[in-house]
């Protein structure tokens, strides 16, 4: 057998057959629900007299409607309610595992997909949301679905796909303090464009993955969706399989020993061929942020904003200029020191202890600037009380950010986590969209600890140089 990518090995373990036009009919391994997207999925289910396929290949959790607020209360938006009850009621009906808004366990199902032990290497996994690509970190082959897909899935535990080109993405080099996996991702995404992975299946590889933990691979797989790719993935290795143990979901015993027998395969093999290769260095990149309404509108903190004149393309400097004058910018004006009104920390990027430790280590010692108005959401319940065990929350509060619970919150400004018209956010989460975070919103996208720099200054700010500063 010629040898394969690690896509081309999960992918090919996964067919259940092939059809005329090019297609496949894949199995998929598991599945995880939200609030959102499910509804429909269980009434056209339910309405052709389908059941549920497998239970334990399911797991739901109410994510992205949430209030972060007042969890003791009723959900005060009617919309938000409703999505969520109509949620428990489905999954009770097919007796769905599920983890309520009550549990500790609750949060982004990107988050707690990996937490729990669900997401597992050389699985196939859906879910009706874009940044599912997020748990090919842990080397499974995971990719977000419609809502009529998903009625698919829970009844028949497959579903039609076309098999992804290929597309290896190599980082080397040395990486200076404060430049992050969020960097990295950002640094592809402007080089490549938001459009530059379509069609593609991206695999980190290289020194600079080798060396990520966790938490940084999922970042980077998370916003491979804003490249255009529609899955991410990373060859698991012992950094994976120390992460994997002993969580709830996870084999154990001998079950274990075989699976990571199996789990040692899931590499690309050294003559397997990708469809595009694409390299990137870090050695001396600087901390980036977003300047436009496009993840690949990406600056280093240093950088100046570019000019629409200086675009040949006419469709993309009619872009620049729309962007510019949405996000209320001047052309070739620094992009350091920009005002802004807000900063949110978290989401399926970036929500995960290892975030909350970054961003709290530059809040420590420091305030919130005045008319800024700053808010932390933990992935899950379970980051959130390790974060208060290591006295996280508390330097957060005490420099005056508001500690909120887990949800998806103001990434998708859904349940009144949201800006108002014309708000600039120096925001974790992964995109810019016009409106992304309420409407008349303004993005700028960046790694934690740049946007813990932006709260305490008040303004877009080179965290390098606060911290160089005040050493």
């Amino acid at each position: 057998m010629a040898d394969r990518t690690l896509y081309e090995k999960i992918w090919s373990s996964h067919v259940i057959r092939d059809y005329e036009d090019g297609s496949s009919l894949i199995y998929v391994d598991r599945h995880l629900l939200h609030e959102v997207s499910t509804p429909q999925s269980f009434l056209a289910m339910e309405e052709k007299g389908r059941t549920l396929h497998r239970r334990s290949a399911n797991l739901a959790v109410p994510d992205h409607a949430v209030p972060t607020v007042d969890r003791h209360k009723p959900i005060a938006d009617p919309l938000a309610r409703a999505q969520t009850q109509r949620l428990i009621e489905n999954v009770a009906r097919h007796d769905i595992p599920f983890i309520p808004l009550d549990d500790l366990r609750q949060g982004i199902v990107h988050v707690v997909g990996p937490e729990q032990g669900f997401t597992l290497p050389g699985i196939t996994l859906a879910c009706g949301d874009s940044h599912t690509s997020t748990h090919g970190a842990l080397g499974a082959l995971a990719f977000g679905i419609g809502a009529s897909e998903c009625g698919i899935v829970m009844a028949t535990q497959a579903i039609r796909q076309r098999r992804a080109k290929t597309m290896r993405v190599t980082v080397t080099g040395t990486r200076a303090p404060w430049i992050t996996a969020k960097d990295i991702a950002l640094t592809l995404i402007a080089r490549i464009g938001a459009n530059g992975a379509s069609g593609h299946a991206i695999e980190y590889a290289g020194p600079v993955i080798s060396a990520m933990s966790m938490a940084e691979r999922m970042t980077l797989c998370n916003m491979s969706i804003e490249s255009g790719a529609r899955v991410g993935m990373i060859a698991p290795d012992e950094t994976t399989f120390d992460y994997i143990a002993g969580r709830p979901l996870a084999p154990t015993g001998e079950m274990l020993e075989r699976a990571l027998a199996y789990w040692k395969t899931l590499h690309s093999d050294p003559g397997a061929v990708f469809d595009r290769e694409v390299t990137i260095g870090v050695t001396g990149l600087a901390p980036v942020v977003t300047w436009g309404n496009s993840p690949e509108d990406v600056l280093p903190i240093d950088g100046c904003i570019p000019a629409p004149a200086a675009e040949p393309d006419a469709t993309r400097r009619g872009r620049r200029e729309r962007a510019l004058s949405y996000m209320g910018l001047s052309a070739e004006a620094p992009i350091e020191g920009t005002p802004i009104d807000a900063v949110f920390i978290g989401s399926c990027t970036n929500g995960r202890l290892e975030d909350l430790r970054a961003a709290a280590a530059i809040a420590t010692g420091r305030k919130v600037a005045p008319g800024v108005r700053a808010i932390v959401v933990p992935g899950s319940g379970l980051v959130g009380r390790q974060a208060e065990a290591e006295g996280l929350v508390e330097i957060f509060r005490t420099a005056g950010f508001e500690w909120r619970a887990a949800g998806c919150s103001m990434c998708v400004a859904m349940n009144g986590d949201r800006l108002e018209p014309g708000q600039r956010c120096a925001s974790t989460s992964n995109r810019n969209f016009e409106g992304r975070q309420g409407a008349g919103g303004r993005t700028h996208l960046m790694s934690p600890a740049m946007a813990a720099a932006a709260a305490v200054t008040g303004c877009l700010t080179d965290v390098r140089k606060l911290v160089g500063a005040e050493a």
